[in-house]
């Protein structure tokens, strides 16, 4: 598993993703940064992040039904910390 974002909302990300949907890669980026002056934006970082995983869990399902997984995974962190989170979920052997 590859994975990007080491501040401890970052961490806390990758480990409910690995927990529950054991990918076989995961880069997450905190763009945070990117987004001073916002919506959501906040001092400390890790508000917005860009997700990329890939998992088996995906296999035979809508991007839907992968966001969906993605956000039940994440759970709390959604609602209390993450501000925004753009999402590219693949199964193995797709682009």
């Amino acid at each position: 598993m590859n994975s990007q974002g080491t501040g401890p909302v970052a961490s806390e990300m990758l480990r409910r993703l690995d927990s529950s949907l054991d990918p076989t890669r995961v880069e997450l980026i905190d763009d945070s940064e990117q987004h001073r002056g916002h919506g959501g934006y906040n001092p400390a970082g890790e508000s917005h992040f860009t997700l990329r995983i890939e998992s088996p869990a995906f296999s035979g399902k809508n991007r839907v039904q992968r966001q969906r997984m993605i956000y039940a995974a994440l759970g709390d962190l959604m609602s209390e910390r993450v501000h925004a989170l753009s999402i590219r979920a693949t199964a193995p052997g797709e682009e």
